[in-house]
């Protein structure tokens, strides 16, 4: 039998290791056991993630694993009410005004990765409505909350330490962040791993950045699939995305022929 000492002493070595609050929460409370692994992880990379679990910010998304399965782009069958969801109409509505104020930088981005500088206005159309929304969520929160529930645990670990690489760079409050309940950023929507590699600057909510980005990520998917219809299926895997953008595009034509 272990003696009550060296019991003390391996529990001491925890808590030096893992921190109290995530032991002895992990010790009383099994649900608590996903922080304790995700803190040993982090610490094998030298990162200490224990202050984002003990900042009053920090809540887990319930029932996230519902928000994916219940998706429009996974219930939804058909375009039309796939257009409602979106708030189609509204969004097209929205395209002169942004070409406008967004011209430049369109006609840029366009020459500089040779995507239509209509795609990029439909993407930014569909992901954000032209920057109206940038998200609800927090991302940190989004995939602890998906590593919590077990769906899709080793994407959202892989995000994870794609976001905290890409805020400590940038010195950023993590949990200041706004993001989807997938995680997704900016106007753009780009998760962790497309921020680090694709997005152009460093302010999220710039929209010459966005629209950059855009085009920067349009273009490297367009090169591996051979077309910029099948590129947008790399931004989101959906039939219905890809035609709502196409659909967008076409509409922001009427807009730029003149131009």
């Amino acid at each position: 039998m272990i003696g009550s000492n060296f019991k003390k002493g391996v529990f001491a070595l925890l808590l030096i290791v893992f921190g109290w609050n995530a032991v002895a929460n992990a010790a009383s409370n099994p649900d608590e056991e996903y922080k304790t692994k995700l803190i040993e992880h982090f610490e094998k990379k030298g990162v200490d993630i224990r202050p984002y679990f003990e900042d009053s910010r920090f809540k887990l998304i319930t029932g996230i694993t519902e928000k994916f399965t219940r998706s429009a782009e996974v219930k939804i069958d058909s375009f039309e009410k796939y257009q409602k969801v979106l708030g189609y109409d509204n969004k097209k509505n929205k395209i002169a005004s942004f070409y406008e104020t967004h011209k430049e930088d369109l006609i840029n981005a366009e020459n500089e990765y040779g995507i239509p500088k209509e795609v990029i206005i439909g993407i930014l159309g569909v992901e954000s409505e032209f920057g109206k929304f940038s998200g609800k969520y927090n991302p940190f929160n989004a995939y602890v909350s998906m590593i919590k529930e077990g769906h899709r645990a080793q994407f959202a670990l892989a995000q994870l330490e794609e976001l905290i690489e890409w805020a400590d760079k940038r010195e950023v409050d993590i949990l200041a962040l706004k993001s989807s309940y997938a995680g997704a950023m900016s106007y753009a929507q780009f998760i962790p791993w497309s921020l680090n590699r694709w997005f152009v600057g460093d302010d999220l909510y710039d929209m010459s950045n966005n629209i950059y980005s855009v085009g920067k990520y349009l273009a490297h998917f367009k090169e591996i699939t051979g077309s910029v219809e099948d590129a947008i299926l790399r931004y989101n895997n959906s039939e219905l995305y890809q035609q709502a953008v196409l659909g967008l595009a076409e509409d922001a034509k009427e807009v730029t022929k003149n131009s």
